[in-house]
C-alpha cells in the first residue's frame, strides 16, 4: 500500500485567487492622474492622450497607435474595417475570451473554427492552411496567455489568400516574435487595458495598431463620434455660404458630399486621466512584466519533476508575457484530482477559455463538438491555469510552487 504524501503547506487562511488587478498601482500613477484635476486642461481629446498614442506607437512598432474605450470596442471597431458580405468567410481562434470575436455574431460572414496547437493553444498554422480559401477575408487570433503565436507561418498563409489577419493582443504587452511586439505582427492589433491585464487605464481601455493610413482615418472618424464614410469636396447647385471663423466644423461639414458610406460612428474616446495613467504603466511594463516570469518560473521549477506535466512555453526565439501561468496534465483523471486538490487548499484555478464554438450562441449559428478536437481535448482533459500577478511577493510565489509541488505529489499517488 502506497504511503500517503505529506498535505501541501498551505495554511487555511492563506490563498492564492486570481486578482481582480493584473498590475500595480501606486504614487506615479495616482499623481498623473491629480495632475489633470489640477490642471485647467481639457479632461478628453488631451495632450495625455496624445502623448499615450504616440508612446505606444513607439512601443509596438506600428504606425498608428489609437486609443479607445475598451478591448471590446478595439476589436468590433477593427472588425468593421473588413466591411464582409455575405459569402465572406472569417477564420477564428475558438480559445480565446468571447469579445475576441463577438462582433461576427452580426455580421453576414461564415465564420470558420480553426484548431489550437495542443502545446501553446494558439492557431495552428497547419490547421489554418487546411480551413483558409479564396473566400476567407479575414484571420483573428489570440496571443493566448500572452504566448506569440507562430505569426511568421499564420501571416504567410492569409498573404496568399489575401486575407486580412487581426491579432488580439489583450494577453500579450511584453511579449516578443522573433524580436519583434505583438501589435505590429499582423495588419491590425487589438490591446485591452481592462483592470486584469498588465497594463491598465483606470480599468478599461484599449488601442488598436495598424500602419495604413487609411484605416486609421476611418478610426479615428468612428472613435470621435463622427460616420465612417469617404467624402469628395461639394459640387452641388447651393452656393457656398459665407462663414465665419467658429463656423470652421460647419464649413467642413457642409462642403463635403458622402461618396461612400460605411457605418456610423461612436463616442469611443479614452479620458486624460485614463491616459495619463496609461503613460505611466507603459513605463513601468518592464518591471510586471519581469514580475510575471519570476512567479511562472517557480511555478514551471514546481512541475519539473512530473513527466505527465507540460508547461505553457514559447517556440524558438519567443518571449512570454505569462499573462495566464498555464500548463497541461497529460492524464485526464490526475489533472481532475490536481484541480480538486487545488481547490481544496486554497489555490483557484480557471479554465480560460471554454471553447468558443461550443457556446451556445456560436452552437446557434451551427457549430458543434468535433470542429476544434485539440481545444476541446485540452479544456475538457488537460489544461491548468494558476493566478501568476506581479502582486505576488517572492515569499507567495515560493508557497504557491510549493503547494502546486504538494498537490501534484498527491493527485499522483491518490
Amino acid at each position: 500500500m502506497t504511503a500517503p504524501s505529506p498535505a501541501p503547506t498551505t495554511t487555511p487562511s492563506e490563498t492564492f485567487s486570481f486578482p481582480t488587478r493584473g498590475t500595480l498601482l501606486g504614487d506615479a500613477e495616482a499623481a498623473a492622474v491629480a495632475e489633470i484635476i489640477g490642471s485647467p486642461d481639457r479632461l478628453t481629446q488631451g495632450v495625455w492622450r496624445d502623448r499615450f498614442e504616440q508612446q505606444f506607437r513607439e512601443y509596438a512598432g506600428a504606425r498608428h497607435a489609437i486609443s479607445v474605450t475598451s478591448g471590446t470596442v478595439a476589436l468590433e471597431t477593427a472588425i468593421r474595417l473588413l466591411d464582409l458580405r455575405p459569402g465572406d468567410q472569417v477564420v477564428v481562434t475558438p480559445q480565446t475570451f468571447q469579445a475576441t470575436i463577438q462582433p461576427l455574431l452580426d455580421s453576414p460572414a461564415e465564420v470558420v473554427f480553426c484548431d489550437v496547437e495542443p502545446g501553446t493553444l494558439n492557431l495552428d498554422p497547419a490547421a489554418l492552411d487546411a480551413v483558409v480559401t479564396d473566400r476567407t477575408a479575414a484571420v483573428i487570433l489570440v496571443h493566448y496567455g500572452g504566448l506569440p503565436a507562430r505569426m511568421t507561418e499564420i501571416t504567410a498563409i492569409a498573404r496568399r489568400h489575401g486575407a486580412v489577419v487581426i491579432e488580439d493582443c489583450a494577453h500579450a504587452l511584453g511579449a516578443r516574435h522573433r524580436g519583434r511586439r505583438p501589435g505590429a505582427l499582423a495588419d491590425i492589433g487589438c490591446f485591452s487595458f481592462h483592470g486584469t491585464k498588465a497594463l491598465t487605464t483606470l480599468g478599461e481601455g484599449g488601442m488598436i495598431t495598424l500602419d495604413r493610413d487609411d484605416w486609421a482615418e476611418r478610426l479615428d472618424r468612428v472613435r470621435s463620434n463622427d460616420a465612417d464614410y469617404r467624402s469628395l469636396p461639394y459640387a452641388g447647385p447651393d452656393p457656398e455660404p459665407a462663414l465665419l471663423p467658429w463656423m470652421r466644423y460647419s464649413d467642413d461639414i457642409y462642403r463635403r458630399t458622402c461618396t461612400r458610406w460605411h457605418r456610423a460612428g461612436t463616442n469611443a474616446t479614452l479620458s486624460e486621466a485614463a491616459a495619463a495613467v496609461g503613460v505611466v504603466q507603459l513605463g513601468r511594463l518592464p518591471e510586471l512584466t519581469a514580475r510575471r516570469r519570476a512567479v511562472a518560473t517557480r511555478l514551471d521549477a514546481a512541475t519539473a519533476s512530473f513527466p505527465l506535466v507540460r508547461t505553457h512555453r514559447p517556440h524558438p526565439g519567443d518571449e512570454h508575457a505569462h499573462h495566464l501561468y498555464t500548463c497541461f496534465v497529460d492524464a485526464p483523471v490526475i489533472r481532475e484530482r490536481l484541480v480538486r486538490t487545488l481547490h481544496t487548499h486554497g489555490v483557484e484555478v480557471q479554465l480560460r477559455y471554454f471553447p468558443l464554438h461550443l457556446t451556445p450562441e456560436w452552437r446557434a449559428r451551427g457549430h458543434h463538438r468535433g470542429e476544434c478536437p485539440a481545444a476541446e481535448r485540452s479544456w475538457f482533459d488537460h489544461q491548468v491555469n494558476l493566478p501568476c500577478p506581479p502582486s505576488l511577493t517572492d515569499r507567495q510565489a515560493d508557497r504557491l510552487a510549493s503547494v502546486l509541488h504538494d498537490c501534484l505529489t498527491l493527485a499522483h499517488r491518490i
